[in-house]
């Protein structure tokens, strides 16, 4: 039997990803790693750095994991992909 074009799949908003490994109720939120007073300088020069937010396979690790701010991984992300092209990672 085919469904009607325009009908819809009901959606569960009741659980979304996150329940599923912890309560709904519980909410937190990290400060960005890379902010700060006493935080290091994103550079494509400093390879220590740039190696804690690349994964194993050499590909950059999204924000939502490493707790990263949207201007922070924007810096950071340029200068993986600077310290790629010069061959320093």
């Amino acid at each position: 039997m085919k469904r009607p074009k325009n009908f819809k799949k009901k959606k569960n908003n009741k659980h979304s990803k996150l329940s599923l490994f912890q309560k709904a109720d519980l909410k937190f939120s990290k400060s960005c790693p890379l902010s700060g007073k006493e935080a290091p300088v994103i550079d494509y020069k400093n390879i220590k750095l740039l190696k804690k937010y690349i994964s194993e396979s050499g590909r950059i690790l999204p924000s939502r994991v490493t707790s990263v701010s949207l201007k922070k991984q924007k810096e950071l992300s340029r200068s993986i992909k600077r310290a790629r092209l010069l061959a320093l990672i």
